[in-house]
């Protein structure tokens, strides 16, 4: 509640009494949280959505449970204040017509009645709390913070572990060279924006570095949730993203939101965009269209309000006039697009790369910081990085772990020998990656999903490509 004076009279909601508040508190800016106030008085109604309008971004009413149905089948609420005898249909019996198909939200119930076998009733089928009238504004707010802080801590300790289960250290952007200083402006410009930002660049760029960037510059409150749609099968992924109800499929004992759910408020990163089934492709079309979702074995549309960040190490064009990609949604998608220019493209920033990573993972480690001289630097800067910065920060782990420069890593060849790309001038892209991926597959001893690691691409990815080249040498022995 923001209060104007040093005390502020109030009455006592849905009662007569009255009293006085000490206000110490400072202006905040309103959260993105959406709440429904379903009550049949109206007075009740309209005094706490002009009282939780102040703090919460979205705050509706209703006099009924069919109002409040009509106003869901159109809003995703995040928490629900509902009286217990509404006109018609019951508090109670209401809750469990939206809970059991798997209604997620948080409930209070008010009730001017103390009845106990209600309120327990209520709190078995779902309800977070039960509230009796008349009671006190800063009753009333301390209940709704407490249910959506429950709410935001869900919310961020699924982001959380999924980003625990595919950890690896989100290193700062560090960089002084001409290209990355106009991506860097070019983010600041775009990152404002509703707009879909499609970032393209080769394995190791740091495509998840840049999308943050855009999430952390565009002053979205909600959170960055990033998901690689080529780590999760073609059976899963549309209840990863829209989540399901229970018993929408074999296994789904409970009903799940989704990523995009989770995202509301923030940004969505789909990495590896192009790994999308196409039946997905389509949905996905859809929710940037209607900016609506639906989950799994559900019939209603949910609204949401999210960014969408997209990125791929392929090329988008080509794979759409192959009929891999849906035309439809690359030009969707294709409003803004950033590309991320290969580490070889920018040899200026390897020497402040190597200082950044050198201190961070010294002190992840434990270890002593390994000092590099001139001439390791000049030998730093004329390899080509195939693998860009990961493959360059994976190099500087392992110096800290042997003690010293490793020499061996480093063999970019003559510069007779050998293009930009570190493969003689005259080979195609595609001939170079099969060549490179061909050594990888060597080196990992015909591991397909070690390779996948090293290559920075999915397993799936990897066994595409094989399987298509294989096609392609026994087409030409025919």
């Amino acid at each position: 509640m923001i209060y104007k004076a040093e005390k502020v009279k109030k009455t006592d909601i849905g009662g007569k009494k009255t009293g006085t508040i000490s206000a110490s508190g400072k202006a905040e800016s309103k959260t993105s949280f959406s709440i429904l106030v379903v009550d049949d008085e109206t007075g009740i109604r309209d005094f706490l959505q002009r009282a939780l309008g102040k703090t919460y971004s979205l705050v509706e009413v209703a006099a009924s449970a069919e109002e409040a149905d009509e106003l869901r089948s159109r809003v995703h609420f995040d928490l629900m204040i509902v009286d217990i005898c509404l006109p018609g249909n019951s508090g109670v019996d209401w809750l469990r017509t939206i809970v059991e198909p798997g209604w997620t939200s948080d409930v209070v119930f008010m009730t001017a009645f103390a009845d106990v076998d209600k309120a327990i009733d209520a709190l078995r089928i779902g309800a977070s709390d039960f509230i009796l009238k008349p009671f006190r504004l800063e009753q009333m707010m301390s209940t709704v913070r407490r249910c959506l802080e429950k709410r935001r801590l869900l919310r961020e300790n699924f982001i959380l572990q999924r980003r625990i289960d595919n950890f690896y250290p989100k290193e700062g952007m560090i960089g002084r060279s001409a290209p990355f200083q106009k991506l860097c402006q070019l983010i600041s410009r775009v990152a404002p924006s509703p707009s879909v930002v499609l970032i393209e660049g080769e394995t190791g760029t740091g495509k998840e570095l840049v999308a943050s960037a855009i999430h952390k510059e565009s002053g979205r409150t909600g959170p960055f949730v990033p998901v690689n749609c080529g780590a999760i099968s073609a059976e899963l992924i549309e209840s990863e993203l829209f989540g399901h109800l229970k018993g929408a499929f074999t296994g789904a004992q409970q009903a799940r939101d989704g990523l995009f759910s989770y995202a509301d408020g923030g940004t969505l990163f789909l990495d590896e965009i192009s790994e999308m089934p196409l039946a997905l492709q389509a949905k996905l079309l859809r929710v940037l269209e209607e900016k609506s979702i639906r989950p799994v074995g559900g019939e209603r549309e949910i609204s949401v309000d999210v960014r969408i960040v997209a990125a791929t190490n392929r090329n988008l064009v080509k794979e759409k006039d192959d009929g891999r990609f849906r035309a439809d949604l690359f030009y969707r998608l294709n409003v803004v697009t950033l590309a991320i220019p290969p580490l070889r493209e920018r040899r200026e920033d390897i020497v402040p790369l190597v200082e950044f990573f050198s201190t961070t993972l010294a002190r992840q480690l434990g270890l002593l910081v390994v000092p590099f001289d001139l001439e390791d630097f000049r030998e730093l800067e004329a390899y080509n990085w195939p693998g860009n910065v990961r493959e360059l920060k994976n190099m500087v782990e392992r110096c800290l772990l042997l003690g010293s420069f490793p020499t061996d890593l480093l063999k970019p060849g003559t510069a007779e020998e050998n293009s930009v790309a570190g493969y003689p001038s005259s080979w195609t892209l595609e001939a170079a990656e099969k060549d490179h991926i061909k050594k990888v597959l060597a080196r990992s001893g015909g591991n397909k999903t070690r390779a996948a690691e090293i290559l920075g691409v999915s397993r799936k990815t990897l066994t595409r490509k094989l399987y298509a080249w294989q096609q392609e040498l026994q087409g030409g022995e025919k």
